[in-house]
């Protein structure tokens, strides 16, 4: 189908090209490892890769989970409006777009590594999965955060790794703080996206959904700082771990401190304070990153 400007609005409404918090929830985590990986600036060529890369994944991912949630997205009121479930884009179409765009964010991984290249298709797998863990899982969240951190061991194997297609070499590109990192990136994860569930909850009970905020129940507010303080600390104690320093530590304060500010926006559970906080958590991450860098840049 030709891309006319009617359809082009359409599939940018599709993979939220308006709302940029998405695709700044994985890229800022990504970047951290991608500064460690390479101690310090990498390049302009895998920053390329993957800014554009995590930009396109998450676009397709958009695609992917709109379409596998397309019943139950018409009975939820901040969804229903969405170009597949309205029926303005078919399943066929949607799953072209998303198709397209995970195949030009795989050319960009092909000018990196073998490892690289071989943890792509693992990633791949997590993102198709998670948007059918929400029928199955308590918990589906928990899949979100691998398929959301899965760029944290893909930056060490395109900074690290060589042209050998192994496990071996996968395991020589990437040193357990990378899976560690993105442990602890899990539950900043499990934080905003709880955060974010919160927001449809009501609307989830009614039609079966399963999420973190409905399993959590009363004790979503705390396990939300619960989460936050447990990626904090694990994050904290992994970049001193790797030798990073106080202008890291500054940028895990300024985070802390958001993750305080978002506490007031949740404690009473509304719609809209949930939401904002779930908004804002790119700002966190960012604060994370701009510590990392900086510490690298100035030690």
């Amino acid at each position: 189908m030709p891309a006319s400007p009617g359809r082009l609005a359409l599939w940018l409404d599709l993979i939220r090209w308006n709302r940029p918090a998405g695709w700044l929830l994985l890229l800022w985590p990504t970047l951290g490892a991608l500064w460690i990986a390479a101690d310090g600036w990498p390049g302009w060529h895998l920053l390329l890769v993957f800014t554009a890369g995590t930009v396109l994944m998450r676009s397709a991912g958009c695609c992917v989970n709109d379409v596998a949630d397309r019943e139950f997205d018409r009975h939820v009121k901040r969804t229903a409006a969405r170009p597949v479930t309205r029926g303005a884009v078919s399943v066929k179409e949607a799953l072209a777009v998303g198709a397209a765009l995970a195949l030009a964010a795989f050319g960009l991984v092909l000018t990196t590594s073998a490892p690289a290249i071989l943890l792509s298709f693992a990633a791949l797998a997590v993102t198709l999965l998670y948007p059918y863990a929400k029928r199955v899982l308590s918990m589906p969240q928990a899949v979100l955060g691998v398929a959301f951190s899965f760029g944290i061991p893909m930056a060490f194997a395109a900074a690290l790794g060589g042209t050998e297609w192994s496990l071996q070499a996968i395991a020589d590109a990437v040193p357990w703080q990378a899976w560690a990192l993105l442990a602890a990136n899990l539950f900043w994860v499990l934080a905003y996206d709880t955060e974010y569930a919160m927001v449809d909850r009501d609307d989830d009970l009614l039609i079966g959904m399963k999420t973190s905020a409905i399993t959590l129940g009363r004790h979503d507010v705390a396990a939300v700082m619960g989460f936050y303080v447990v990626y904090l600390l694990a994050w904290g104690a992994l970049g001193r771990s790797l030798g990073l320093g106080g202008w890291f530590i500054a940028g895990l304060v300024a985070a802390a401190a958001q993750a305080a500010w978002h506490f007031t926006l949740i404690r009473e559970r509304s719609r809209d304070g949930c939401f904002r906080a779930f908004r804002a958590n790119h700002w966190l991450g960012f604060a994370v990153f701009a510590g990392t860098a900086l510490d690298l840049a100035l030690r």
